[in-house]
């Protein structure tokens, strides 16, 4: 069983990749601190190369890069993450269930008045934060994310990073399948039908995510 705190799930490469963050700002944040700790925690790599960046570090850079993407400046990120930590007594706040809720109101509390309505200048920026908060799932009695899915694939066909499938590779949410599988087998030839047919999809979804992954390596 991976440890969502202390084992290492990604590389710094991997996570900029599937959060699509660019690498020199990942690197910043995994070096930058807030409230005394690490603005992004990362891990002692096992061996040089290896992953050093463990689940909830993941899930901290996907909050951060939600908020970069609101329009915050970094000294309003470090300030926003220094007061939900300081507000919720643990160092991982960012990502604490209770950022789905009261945390919400603490970002927007930080955050500068033009920041009050959302980039499109119709969503509340408290309705905008809690959007992109929902691609973050707890279990049931737990304080800290189980998994998180990816917002460039299509709702139709969810993917997620859960550390407890897929080695930290995206998987289908339905079925677990990483979808490097998928795209394996379509590199190899292997029609979307018997594709769906192998993993109990429908044409239709294996489709979507062939045409996400497409999309992404344009």
């Amino acid at each position: 069983m991976i440890d969502r705190f202390t084992d290492g799930l990604l590389t710094p490469a991997e996570t900029s990749s599937y959060l699509q963050i660019p690498s020199s700002t990942l690197r910043s944040w995994l070096q930058g601190r807030a409230a005394g700790a690490p603005l992004v925690h990362s891990v002692d790599p096992v061996r040089r190369g290896q992953p050093s960046v463990p689940f909830v570090a993941v899930a901290e850079a996907y909050v951060l890069r939600s908020l970069r993407d609101l329009g915050l400046r970094m000294s309003e990120i470090r300030e926003a993450a220094g007061a939900v930590r300081a507000a919720f007594d643990t160092p991982y706040g960012l990502v604490s269930r209770r950022i789905a809720t009261d945390g919400v109101d603490i970002f927007i509390e930080h955050a500068p008045d033009d920041l009050r309505r959302a980039r499109d200048g119709q969503a509340p920026i408290r309705e905008v934060v809690a959007d992109y908060l929902r691609y973050l799932s707890w279990d049931a009695g737990d304080d800290f994310p189980s998994s998180l899915r990816l917002r460039q694939y299509p709702a139709s066909v969810p993917v997620v990073i859960d550390p407890r499938f897929g080695h930290g590779l995206p998987v289908i949410e339905a079925n677990r399948v990483p979808v490097k599988a998928l795209t394996d087998l379509w590199e190899a030839g292997e029609s979307v039908e018997d594709i769906a047919y192998e993993y109990d999809m429908e044409p239709e979804q294996v489709d979507a995510v062939r045409q996400a992954v497409v999309r992404l390596a344009a």
